[in-house]
């Protein structure tokens, strides 16, 4: 009895005064729906846990995590350059491997299409085009 309105309930707008939130009344689209309460955001609010000062220490403690991140990132930086590792070469280097993924993008979609024309799988196909499965 008291696990929430039955079919019945719905149809004769009964459950509106045990709380649903559907409006029995039919528009040209369907039901009406007819919230009942105030909006609750399932994100917390920017002032709870403010008022003991725990949101400002935990601003804090994610500037000290982000400036050692830093820190470890320019050691890193450093250690690439020492090595003879340049900013410019690197940037070329990525730039390659983009366009390198974007070529076998292109070919596994083709290669997926052939599949499909022929009925087989994509898998059947790399020994014809002599691909390795780890390609």
């Amino acid at each position: 009895v008291g696990e929430g309105p039955g079919p019945r309930s719905l149809e004769t707008g009964a459950h509106l005064a045990q709380g649903g939130v559907w409006d029995s009344r039919r528009t040209e689209r369907g039901l009406n729906r007819s919230y009942r309460g105030t909006f609750r955001s399932p994100r917390p609010s920017p002032k709870s846990g403010q008022a003991d000062g725990t949101g400002e220490e935990s601003l804090h403690l994610d500037i000290q995590k982000l400036r050692e991140k830093k820190d470890m990132l320019d050691e890193e930086i450093s250690q690439l350059i020492s090595e003879g590792y340049r900013v410019d070469e690197l940037e070329d280097h990525i730039a390659q491997l983009h366009e390198y993924n974007d070529i076998k993008d292109v070919g596994q979609m083709l290669l997926g299409k052939l599949a499909v024309i022929r009925g087989v799988t994509t898998k059947e196909l790399y020994p014809e085009f002599g691909l390795d499965m780890n390609d």
